[in-house]
């Protein structure tokens, strides 16, 4: 397990190295979209071993001096309270939350920008937020029948009427909460107002997935497609890259379908295109800094299965469609993957059979696995989460590391004061528990400093987990499935 593949600080030197390039051959000004997660790539450090979620970040620091960042939201998603799913937290939360991050890291924010503004009560609200907090916020507007109609879009009653974001540096970074915000009608739009005041800008793509020059059928891209099941994106050869360079490249269907309304974007804003294809628009040297292909085509075919089962539950969830399991489920029948191939499963469901109740599988990084069973103490996540730590730390499984004294009190405390009706202790329970009883037992404190060693690791659970303990695996690093199953028959599931 946790087999290396990639080369991050190769990644790290040909990005920014890159990068470079790209401002200089616009003449020293660069709007770059930045897609997918800046700080926590989660996604990426999973398919490619070795990536680091921070990696992103970490490029741009290298160029702190020359980059500021542009964070852009959607009037409709404040609208909406659109949340982001890995977070939980609202889209205008999450603008909060990435200005302080960056912040926090020394890079500078130089403006947030509401796009689709139409005077929404709720984007007003925010807006005044953000000022009363000292940021500079710019409004672009809804342009009718974008991007369809060029002619409008790109003159003074289209882009023209939005506000010109003025900024200071060479590379500006354009990014989001989420999807669907308008990164590249942002950048666009800037293009168009540069023009109007006699600078020739750039724009560019920085996206991680699909990998242009990894096949289109390679486990990595794959893995992207199941990842983004719910958006309808589409793995394809570039056409346009295919005709003008004679090779074959991978883009996905939205860049490649909205293509010839950004050259004839290029062409009406500088009078010519500077890009024959939409790979020549990304910026990304994954491909080069795989050291270890077996590895990441591994740690992909993982991942497409711990998306098939996230699916499912979704599904059973009522929040996704049975469409999006049914995308996954081809992608699968096209690597002839099946879920025996996550060995954690068949080890829960066995446990599970055996106990006649819920049960967890945990695989360590020496590739054995351990179980865990609901008991009158302990929930079966907590109790594999246990299991799982004395091993690592050489403890006999039999070994009371938590006295009973410990226990009850949080029992009571949460059955006669709380409201809580399973007296069971959740995972983040656990360890609470277990570190009050470091304070006198060595063996405790000993378990506790495993912890780390749980990153990378994989864990299935035969039932649908609490947010709690899905947060906790989350927070540990560890790669977790679940069945789309409830452990109980009700109606309501806190």
């Amino acid at each position: 397990m946790n087999r290396i593949g990639f080369d991050n600080g190769r990644y790290l030197k040909l990005q920014s190295e890159n990068i470079r390039k790209r401002i200089s051959q616009f003449g020293g000004k660069l709007y770059l979209e930045f897609g997918g997660k800046l700080f926590d790539d989660y996604h990426a450090s999973r398919v490619l071993p070795g990536f680091q979620p921070d990696s992103k970040v970490n490029m741009l620091l290298e160029m702190k001096e020359d980059a500021e960042i542009v964070i852009v939201i959607s009037a409709d998603d404040i609208e909406r309270n659109k949340r982001r799913g890995d977070l939980g937290i609202t889209y205008d939360e999450d603008t909060l939350r990435l200005i302080d991050a960056f912040r926090g890291i020394g890079l500078y924010i130089g403006s947030v920008v509401i796009t689709h503004y139409r005077e929404q009560a709720v984007a007003d609200k925010f807006i005044h937020r953000l000022e009363a907090l000292g940021l500079r916020v710019y409004r672009h507007y809804i342009i009718p029948d974008y991007p369809a109609n060029i002619p409008l879009i790109v003159s003074d009653e289209g882009f023209g009427r939005n506000d010109f974001i003025e900024t200071k540096r060479s590379l500006v970074v354009v990014t989001a909460p989420g999807p669907g915000s308008g990164k590249m009608a942002t950048c666009l739009s800037q293009l168009y107002h540069e023009y109007k005041r006699g600078v020739r800008a750039g724009y560019a793509k920085f996206e991680t997935f699909p990998v242009w020059d990894l096949p289109l059928k390679h486990p990595v891209n794959l893995a992207y497609e199941a990842a983004t099941a719910d958006l309808d994106d589409v793995n394809m050869i570039d056409p346009f890259h295919l005709e003008a360079y004679g090779v074959s490249t991978v883009n996905y269907n939205r860049d490649v379908e909205i293509f010839p309304v950004l050259e004839a974007m290029f062409r009406r804003i500088y009078g010519e295109s500077p890009y024959k294809s939409p790979t020549d628009m990304g910026v990304n040297v994954i491909a080069q800094c795989i050291c270890d292909d077996e590895a990441c085509r591994e740690a992909s075919r993982q991942e497409i299965l711990r998306r098939w089962y996230a699916a499912s539950v979704s599904v059973r969830q009522g929040l996704s469609e049975p469409a999006e399991t049914r995308k996954i489920e081809l992608i699968m029948n096209s690597l002839e993957l099946t879920t025996d191939e996550r060995p954690v499963v068949a080890a829960a469901l066995q446990r599970a059979e055996e106990t006649g109740g819920p049960a967890m599988a945990l695989e360590l990084p020496d590739g054995s696995i351990v179980t865990g069973k609901t008991s009158s103490l302990l929930g079966a996540a907590s109790a594999c989460l246990l299991n799982g730590l004395k091993k690592l730390a050489g403890i006999d499984k039999k070994m009371m590391l938590i006295a009973p004294g410990i226990i009850q009190p949080i029992q009571h405390l949460k059955m006669e004061h709380l409201g809580n009706r399973n007296p069971r202790l959740h995972t983040d329970e656990l360890l609470i528990a277990l570190s009050i009883c470091a304070v006198t037992n060595p063996m405790a404190e000993v378990t506790i400093d495993q912890l780390n060693l749980l990153r990378g690791c994989e864990a299935h659970s035969t039932v649908i987990l609490s947010r709690v303990d899905e947060d906790l695996f989350k927070k540990l690093g560890v790669n977790l499935s679940c069945e789309p199953k409830y452990q109980a028959k009700k109606l309501y599931h806190k």
